[in-house]
């Protein structure tokens, strides 16, 4: 017995409704990025105008950002303005680092806390640069249904106290008024860069032969004076300038090392966290109007790397964050294409043998360009474009600026065929879908 008019028409809706529901998954807007921006959220509250401006000028705002579930303890213009009247840029970092805790608080959890008590782990603790467990913070639920917040040590007070909620993503961003920061004894005094030996700071971490030739070559000189401005310093350690395949630096003329050691700062305070969130081109201080000796981020997960178009150098530590100077090591040395080549150059035109230029003398990662044909041979099928640079390594391919420069091909190649074969899959389901639908309403 055929189904009633009514079901049927029902069921096609149904069909209808699946086939919609299949297009929005396949459409881009779905896979927009979800991730929180802190600055944001304070933009148009007055009331916390000074400690947005300072998430932004330490850059804190960056570390805040990355992280996918995180409470924000703001304070207001007057309880900043206390907080920095006689601290250095560093010193404010921290003190907003421990204001920031890596786990999710609204009001009712504040309310609910196992035992009345929790201690929970703080941005500034994941830096490393705590002592011992001073980088957490200990949250108790007060009597009189205040809330209170101080650091780990023994007996601290509770110096803050929570106010109110400004603002919240559910499970993932909390951002909550609290009286006062929190604070204790060590926690400021941190070592300013206008006060280290450069030189000292590096050999201590281990970057030993970088120091010595920023010293050789008197770049150092260059770095100092941009220290004051604004500079993220890209240290080699020693174990780089012991790889196998690092060209012979002692080749190079004096202009050209000058050049290489330029390319290893970048004119901008931009800490791990910065770099990560970092899109297209970064100038370096040997950039060039044209766009030569520019560097692109490559990160995955918590890893940051740096693509010179011919190799990735990954960041290893930070060595110093005073804001506005950086410094970081790498794990390889930086070497510009515009140096030491990079991806293969196009085939030249038919000629004699002879006329093929030798092929550089620094040692390349990917194959030189292949001698010409002659004329008069028969030409074979081309594999792939003999100009198209190697695939990248595996390591985060998919994670490459949205707006990478035209080197990055094969890594664009590669994270458009993965998004691509989602979008694919997700419009033919759609289709298919779609199709079942027309028949179903066809047999009405």
């Amino acid at each position: 017995m055929a189904a009633p008019i009514h079901d049927r028409r029902g069921h096609l809706a149904l069909l209808l409704l699946l086939s919609l529901a299949a297009a929005a998954f396949a459409s881009p807007a779905a896979a927009a990025d979800s991730s929180h921006n802190i600055t944001a959220v304070l933009d148009g509250r007055p009331e916390y105008t000074l400690y947005n401006s300072y998430l932004s000028e330490t850059k804190v705002c960056d570390e805040i950002n990355s992280e996918h579930t995180v409470t924000v303890l703001v304070l207001t213009n007057g309880a900043m303005s206390s907080l920095v009247a006689n601290l250095s840029l560093a010193d404010v970092k921290n003190a907003l680092r421990l204001l920031t805790l890596l786990d999710y608080f609204d009001e009712k959890k504040l309310h609910s806390l196992d035992a009345g008590s929790e201690l929970t782990t703080s941005l500034y603790q994941k830096t490393g640069q705590a002592a011992g467990n001073m980088g957490h913070v200990n949250i108790t639920d007060l009597r009189g249904g205040k809330v209170g917040f101080a650091p780990a040590a023994p007996g601290a007070k509770f110096q803050s106290t929570y106010t109110k909620r400004v603002d919240e993503e559910p499970s993932t961003l909390s951002v909550l008024e609290v009286s006062d920061p929190i604070t204790f004894p060590g926690l400021f005094g941190s070592p300013s860069a206008s006060s280290v030996n450069l030189t000292d700071l590096l050999e201590k971490a281990g970057c030993k032969q970088f120091a010595r030739l920023i010293v050789s070559s008197g770049v150092i000189k260059t770095y100092q004076a941009a220290m004051d401005k604004a500079l993220t310093l890209l240290a080699p350690n020693d174990d780089a300038f012991k790889a196998k395949d690092l060209p012979d630096l002692s080749k190079l003329s004096s202009a050209d090392l000058v050049t290489l050691l330029q390319y290893h700062a970048l004119p901008e305070y931009a800490p791990k966290a910065s770099l990560k969130a970092a899109k297209g081109d970064i100038q370096t201080l040997a950039s060039t109007g044209a766009g030569k000796y520019d560097l692109s981020v490559v990160s995955s997960g918590d890893d940051v790397s740096l693509d010179t178009g011919k190799d990735k150098a990954r960041v290893a530590s930070t060595v110093l964050d005073d804001t506005p100077t950086v410094i970081l090591t790498v794990d390889k040395v930086l070497l510009p294409p515009k140096l030491f080549g990079g991806a293969p150059s196009p085939a030249p035109a038919p000629g004699p043998a002879a006329d093929v230029p030798a092929s550089a003398p620094a040692p390349e990662t990917s194959a030189p360009a292949p001698s010409p044909k002659a004329a008069g041979k028969k030409k074979k099928k081309p594999k792939s474009p003999s100009h198209s640079p190697p695939a990248p390594p595996s390591d985060s391919p998919d994670m490459a600026p949205a707006d990478a420069p035209v080197g990055d091909d094969a890594a664009d190649k590669t994270d458009s065929k993965k998004n691509g074969g989602a979008a694919a899959a997700a419009v033919s389901f759609a289709a298919t879908v779609a199709c079942v639908a027309l028949a179903v309403a066809s047999s009405l």
